[in-house]
Order: structure tokens, then C-alpha cells, then sequence
């Protein structure tokens, strides 16, 4: 599916099946509305597949993995090598991501699309589009075509999972460097000033962190990215793995699955996948607050609240992997839970 086949199959919610939703969530037994958002969830789980019980067994994170050019500027504690080094990791199954999604009962999908090694592993898609981007602080990253394969690229993985049968997708990525590129595709499409976006990544010191904000500013006024082009923005200060999670979140719109925001990455990803397509907004749930200072602002003009709020920085697609708890609890509650006729006990209703 191409880029403009997908956002020409992006519809509504289905508002009949959330209606339907709303019945039997009312009839559960417990008072109206006494289980908070995850009777929100529900809904959207239902309007999104169609189905009035939903199923969430089958869970992947989608792992885009890439580096960046932006590292030669010194925005980073770790060297570009980890890129390589994490995304090989990955399949051994050993990292943060891994022992959550295991313990969330859900798989990683890793994708190269542009990590500046030859990796050669099984179990990886390779879909590496160059060996990382160009440095945002001399010019821009990719190409506009670039960029548009990459989102095509995240497309495509979504609709090899639907194939697959999996119903509930969550974000993920590794990259060096990929904070910076965040913090300037953030700043450029939410009008927040820098300071506010950046943060200190995988551990700067505030020397570390002052430079990366300075490099930031200048690759924004370089580039000069069109704020109301996220295209442009993308190619100019962006990454392949924001850009290729970008595609995600519209190809799980397209093809009518649930997906899930990790961290200060994939938000970016959704705040540009959003601006492309506002209707893609009502598939997406976010999973939790990142440390990172830009996560906030992206989710203040998102109008979303993270499921959780644990202060985390990994990345990975480790909060959307910790959320998959919350997705199950609520989707059990609705499915499992008696109903007033089945306990034979009178309905709750509200005071008059």
C-alpha cells in the first residue's frame, strides 16, 4: 500500500459498534462508568476493529531502527556504534524491550531501515533505505523521496502483521542521536520553542545538553522546515526510524489496528502522522509519560494522557510494552465480568 492509498482508507471510528460497546459496558456489574478508562479504551478498541469484543492476544512492537548523521555533532553519550550493536541485541532477546513485550505475552518486529552497518541476522527486515541520514546541522537528513519510502516502509510492515493476524501493535526504535532529531521534528510542528522539547537523552551532562539544543536551533534554521508540510520536516530534520514509525501509525489507521505510542520518539512519529492525517488520532493510544520534557508538550497538543507514568527513558517500545497490561485488563473486564442479569441483581443507576 502506498502512501496515498493509506490515507485515502483511513475512515471514522465505527460509531455504531462504540454505541454498542457503551451498552455492554453499562450492563456490566459494576456502577456506570466506575471503571474509568478502561471503559474508554474498550470503546475505541471496538470503534477501530468493528467488533464488539475485541481481541488483543496477538501483540507486536515494531522496532524501526536507524542512525543519524546529527551524531557527528556531539548530541549524544553513546557512540553511533550502539545503534548497531542494540538492533543486532534485539533478536538475542535480552534487551528492556524484550523482557517486557515476554512479559506482556507479545513479540518484537526489528526492522533495519537504516542502521549504518551490514547486518546480516535472521529474524531482521531489512529494509534499510541508506546507511543513516545525512547531519540535520549541515543540511537536511534525506530527500523528500527518502522520506516518503521510509513512511511507505512502515506501512508495509503494519500490513504484513495484519496478514499475520496480529491486532495490536506498539512502537519502538533505536538510534543514536534519535532524541535530537525528535526534539527538532517536535519543535517545528507543535511551535513549542526548543528548550522546552529537548531533553538529555541517554545521560548528557548540561554541557552535553546545552550543545544539543544550539545544534538543534541550527539545524532548524538551515533547513528551514515547512511547518505545515510534516513531510518536509521529516526529510529535512527527521530520522528513517521517525519517519518509517510515522508510516506506522498511518498504515494501523489504514488498515484498522489499534497501535500504541511508546515513548518521546514514536510521539513525535504520531504528532507527524497526525498532522498528515488527523483522523489517523483515533487509532492510537498512548502508553505512557516519558522523562524526555518534549513527550509532554507533544501529548498537551495531541490532547492525550499517558495510560502510565513511570518516569521512564528507555525507549525501545518498552512503555508500549508495559501498557499491553492495561490494554488486556480492560479488554478481560469487558469480556469476562457478569452481567446484572447474570448476577440477578437490580442495575446501578445514577441519583436523580
Amino acid at each position: 500500500m502506498t502512501l496515498i492509498e493509506a490515507l485515502n482508507a483511513i475512515g471514522e471510528l465505527d460509531a455504531e459498534m462504540m454505541q454498542k460497546a457503551q451498552i455492554r459496558l453499562d450492563s456490566l456489574t459494576k456502577p456506570l462508568g466506575s471503571l474509568g478508562r478502561l471503559e474508554e479504551i474498550v470503546k475505541q478498541l471496538a470503534g477501530i476493529t468493528g467488533e464488539l469484543l475485541p481481541c488483543v492476544k496477538n501483540k507486536k512492537i515494531i522496532i524501526m531502527c536507524a542512525d543519524n548523521g546529527v551524531v557527528e555533532e556531539g548530541v549524544s553519550s553513546c557512540p553511533k556504534s550502539v545503534t548497531s550493536s542494540v538492533t543486532q541485541n534485539f533478536l538475542k532477546g535480552f534487551t528492556g524491550v524484550n523482557v517486557l513485550s515476554r512479559h506482556s505475552g507479545a513479540d518484537t518486529v526489528v526492522v533495519d531501515v537504516g542502521v549504518d552497518d551490514d547486518i546480516d541476522c535472521e529474524g531482521i527486515f531489512g529494509r534499510k533505505i541508506r546507511k543513516g541520514t545525512w547531519n540535520i546541522a549541515k543540511g537536511p537528513a534525506m530527500t523528500r523521496d527518502e522520506a516518503i519510502k521510509a513512511i511507505e516502509t512502515g506501512i508495509e510492515i503494519v500490513g504484513i502483521l495484519k496478514e499475520q493476524g496480529v491486532n495490536l501493535l506498539g512502537t519502538g526504535e533505536m538510534g543514536v542521536g534519535n532524541t535530537t532529531t525528535s526534539s527538532a521534528v517536535a519543535s517545528v510542528l507543535t511551535g513549542f520553542e526548543i528548550g522546552e522539547m529537548v531533553g538529555r537523552g541517554a545521560g548528557l551532562t548540561q554541557e552535553g545538553l546545552i550543545n544539543k539544543a544550539e545544534v538543534i536551533k541550527k539545524a532548524i534554521d538551515i533547513n528551514k522546515p515547512d511547518a505545515t508540510d510534516p513531510i518536509d520536516v521529516l526529510a529535512k530534520v527527521g530520522g528513517f526510524d521517525i519517519a518509517a514509525l510515522t508510516g506506522c501509525f498511518l498504515g494501523a489507521a489504514a488498515y484498522r489496528l489499534p497501535i500504541m505510542i511508546d515513548g518521546f520518539i514514536s510521539a513525535a512519529a504520531a504528532l507527524a502522522a497526525i498532522k498528515i492525517k488527523p483522523q489517523c488520532k483515533d487509532y492510537i493510544l498512548p502508553s505512557h509519560g516519558s522523562a524526555e520534557p518534549g513527550n509532554k508538550r507533544i501529548m498537551e497538543v495531541l490532547g492525550m494522557t499517558p495510560m502510565l507514568m513511570l518516569e521512564m527513558r528507555l525507549g525501545e517500545g518498552s512503555g508500549a510494552a508495559l501498557a499491553f497490561h492495561v490494554i488486556d485488563a480492560a479488554v478481560a473486564a469487558y469480556r469476562e465480568m457478569g452481567t446484572f442479569g447474570d448476577a440477578q441483581i437490580e442495575q446501578y443507576k445514577p441519583l436523580a
